[in-house]
């Protein structure tokens, strides 16, 4: 049985139950990390699974996958305390098979969210594990029972279950949530109207707008394609009335939009996963991320200006942009979010217990407009339309997350990413630039196969200790992995916030 997308209630009910699932985790206490991570991963599977098929047969594939998979994360959960006196050691056939149906499981999950590339990544990491002790030298490794190996990757939190996936649970899904819940209602709007006021009265405006429009609007959405898809709906129309060639216009919103991956609070789930490696504190991690970010974004300003001033483009017409009434009231609908959020972080709540709280305040706002009227009819579609997507953006996050943890965990079983580290820095010598410069191409060039966040925990897991070893600090090295591999989003040959931007103008993306 699928679920057809028109099914607008069923895919409400089940994106609530994902919502509701991680909300309560929050204020429920701890829960053991084998309950809480598997069960992650069921709120995942529907998104997966469930969509429609073009056959009857796919279709029944894929219950039978979804039904598989779900008795496979309740059985780890059921049983987690008989699982930890095992030591991450499988015992009987049964749990050999509970460990290929997860693995196969996150490997799909993965195609069928971001494409290929990164599950064969994953699969080559496996196989790895499996017969790298048949590798000679140095890179190979004295061999690992079939049961340990498994076994660490699967009931331990050595792989699947490991701090990734303890952060994308834990933290980055209730940031989701909240960014889902104010794109729902006035937020989006106050962004843009912002955006406009600022900038839409100044040469080159309408570009102007989209640099400003995507800092806003990539701070909470962290995604270069939906920063793309979203901000460039309004922005590229304008751009090219104005008078913009449509490969300029497309460019300036693919760079921009690319931008929203660095810039605060959210940057893609990568600050989260900076906390968990580190161990930094969430506001030291985002007050390091500002001021790059910020001269990311005044750099995009600076070229936007040059081109504006060389062609003499014009701002937007002032018949377009918002009224300073308007402006005040929709600005409101994400000041007074991000306020909660910020006054509770600062305060000294964790991130996703102050999310959690600003999610509750925009929540309440969805129930009224610009209009300062109460609308319950109006409010509940806005708040059915968050749950929806946020249910999606979760499953999404966590097919990469997962599999990225994966690829982690054969890391620490095998000691490859020591072996790596040493090579790195055998190579380089004793240049702390060459050693950046191997480190930067490496995420550029992994970026371009999987998406930001999993290249960023793949190559700052196998190049980061060597950078450290070079006396930087952890923060920077992050930071410095972290951005390299997010340029990979406009660096060909693949670079899909530039497909994205190409296909909204309708210009060759090279």
């Amino acid at each position: 049985m699928t679920i057809n997308r028109s099914n607008t209630q069923v895919w409400v009910g089940i994106g609530l139950l994902s919502v509701f699932f991680h909300t309560y985790l929050i204020f429920s206490g701890l829960i053991p990390s084998l309950v809480s991570r598997p069960l992650h991963l069921v709120a995942a599977l529907p998104w997966i699974f469930l969509v429609p098929q073009t056959t009857f047969l796919r279709a029944f594939r894929d219950m039978i996958w979804f039904c598989l998979a779900v008795i496979a994360c309740i059985y780890l959960a059921v049983n987690e305390s008989g699982l930890s006196d095992q030591y991450g050691f499988l015992e009987g056939y049964f749990q050999y098979f509970i460990g290929f149906v997860l693995i196969t499981t996150v490997l799909e999950m993965a195609r069928r969210t971001v494409g290929l590339p990164l599950p064969i990544v994953t699969s080559l990491f496996l196989l790895y594990g499996f017969f790298g002790h048949l590798i000679p030298g140095e890179f190979g490794h004295g061999g690992i029972p079939l049961g340990s190996y498994l076994g660490t990757l699967i009931i331990t939190e050595g792989g699947l279950w490991g701090p990734l996936t303890g952060v994308s649970v834990s933290i980055i899904s209730i940031f989701l949530i909240f960014g889902a819940v104010l794109n729902a209602g006035e937020a989006g709007r106050g962004f843009m109207n912002l955006a406009v006021a600022s900038a839409g009265n100044l040469k080159g405006g309408a570009a102007k707008v989209s640099v400003i429009s995507s800092a806003l609007f990539g701070s909470i959405s962290g995604s270069a394609s939906a920063n793309v898809a979203s901000t460039g709906m309004v922005t590229l129309p304008t751009m090219r009335k104005l008078g913009y060639p449509k490969k300029v216009a497309g460019a300036v919103e693919a760079v921009a939009s690319t931008g929203g991956q660095i810039m605060p609070p959210l940057m893609g789930a990568g600050a989260f996963i900076m906390v968990e490696l580190t161990g930094i504190p969430y506001t030291e991690v985002i007050l390091a991320a500002s001021i790059p970010a910020l001269l990311y974004f005044y750099t995009v300003w600076i070229g936007v200006n040059r081109y504006a001033e060389l062609f003499n483009l014009r701002p937007i017409d002032a018949s377009e942009r918002p009224s300073k009434l308007e402006l005040a009231i929709t600005v409101g609908f994400f000041v007074v979010p991000f306020a909660v959020l910020l006054w509770s972080m600062f305060s000294g709540y964790t991130p996703q217990f102050a999310a959690a709280l600003a999610t509750v305040v925009a929540i309440l706002l969805l129930f009224t407009g610009a209009d300062a009227r109460l609308h319950l009819k109006r409010g509940f579609t806005r708040l059915g339309e968050a749950l929806t997507i946020s249910g999606r953006q979760i499953s999404m996050i966590a097919s990469i997350i997962l599999c990225a943890s994966l690829i982690v965990g054969v890391l620490g079983i095998t000691g490859l990413g020591v072996k790596i580290t040493s090579l790195i820095l055998s190579v380089s010598g004793d240049s702390l630039y060459l050693t950046l410069a191997l480190t930067a191409v490496a995420c550029l060039f992994l970026g371009m196969e999987v998406p930001t966040t999993a290249a960023y925990v793949i190559c700052v897991s196998v190049a980061g200790p060597a950078l450290i070893d070079r006396g930087l600090e952890p923060i920077l090295v992050h930071l410095f992995v972290f951005w390299y591999a997010l340029l990979s989003t406009i660096t060909p040959p693949v670079c899909g916030g530039v497909f994205i931007a190409a296909g909204m103008v309708e210009e060759n993306w090279l």
